[in-house]
């Protein structure tokens, strides 16, 4: 019973015999059993944290405001990589629901719905991260991808270019759809008509990126600045404008959604829209363990979070060579 009081927090227990247990369990090498004191108070202080790729910076970052607010309450975290993959997705759902996760916070592989569908038929809290998925009631921490491509464009055309491409994801993923969206917009209110020669869709990857960028060089005539939908596709195409032997931006301007943190580019040169990432999972993770702490209801109305962006303008962007027809900069409307 002492053992106990002292395991799970509850009960008076003098120092001196608190010590003796501390003793004991370090001689012992004892480790408590999470799963029996889950399934008797029905918690077991774990969260799952799916995202698409853990190896793109943006996730890692997010995946550390995650954690760090889920550290604070008391939580551990696992964390899953689906590959844009729907069946991995769904392994990793099957698995989590086995151990009984208390929440999960989902970047979905794509759009359907299922997913959220499964885990609010079983009543699992549920927070989706950086997307929003049509037609689906649920909590949403996301940021303004729309809003992050127009500026973007809107700079670009700022500095005369005409001849914009935009390399965006899936158009199944509604990140991709949005900064799309964003782009169609500027041009709108610049009064140029929308090439959809120029709007590719591809993986959010550096290979996506790559294959893009390949493409929009092919075009007649060629385009003067590229619109990268997140930090891998920039990454992959760069590549290719050096294989191309075009400069950034004496050729060709470059800019992006989400960065690029410091210690992976020493030298950082790239215009882009920053997302906050880290501020991204950790409101994610709070609302979420705020749901679970005080308890929801299916009727309860959805919160959508809507975190902006920030333009932070470098070295990659500058105004169209000279050879690149222009009819001069563009004035904010």
């Amino acid at each position: 019973m002492t053992v106990s009081r002292y395991i799970n927090n509850s009960g008076y227990i003098s120092q001196a015999t608190r010590e003796r247990v501390e003793r004991a369990i370090a001689e012992l090498g004892y480790v408590p059993n999470a799963l029996a004191r889950g399934l008797r108070f029905k918690q077991t202080r774990t969260i799952a944290l799916i995202v698409t790729d853990i190896t793109n910076p943006f996730f890692t970052t997010l995946a550390r405001g995650a954690e760090d607010a889920a550290s604070e309450q008391g939580f551990n975290v696992i964390f899953c990589n689906t590959d844009e993959d729907e069946a991995k997705e769904a392994e990793y759902l099957k698995m989590l629901l086995q151990k009984q996760v208390d929440g999960i916070l989902l970047v979905p592989a794509k759009c359907s719905g299922d997913s959220i569908s499964l885990l609010q038929s079983r009543s699992v809290p549920l927070v989706v991260l950086d997307r929003w998925v049509p037609g689906i009631r649920a909590d949403v921490v996301r940021g303004d991808s729309e809003q992050g491509a127009y500026q973007l464009a809107r700079h670009l055309l700022d500095l005369g270019h005409r001849r914009i491409a935009i390399l965006s994801g899936p158009p199944w993923v509604t990140t991709a759809t949005d900064r799309v969206a964003g782009y169609r917009r500027a041009l709108s209110e610049a009064s140029l008509d929308v090439d959809e020669s120029l709007i590719f869709h591809d993986a959010f990857s550096q290979e996506g990126g790559y294959r893009m960028a390949r493409l929009a060089l092919s075009r007649r005539p060629t385009p003067t600045a590229l619109l990268a939908g997140n930090n891998f596709i920039a990454v992959g195409a760069f590549r290719a404008l050096q294989e191309a032997s075009l400069r950034v931006p004496d050729d060709m301007s470059l800019v992006a959604v989400d960065d690029l943190p410091l210690p992976i580019a020493m030298d950082p040169f790239l215009t882009v829209a920053a997302q906050p990432a880290y501020e991204m999972g950790r409101r994610a993770t709070e609302l979420l363990l705020r749901g679970l702490m005080e308890g929801r209801s299916p009727d309860d109305e959805p919160t959508e979070i809507v975190l902006p962006v920030s333009m932070v303008v470098r070295r990659s962007t500058g105004v169209p060579p000279p050879s690149a027809e222009s009819d001069g900069p563009v004035s904010a409307r």
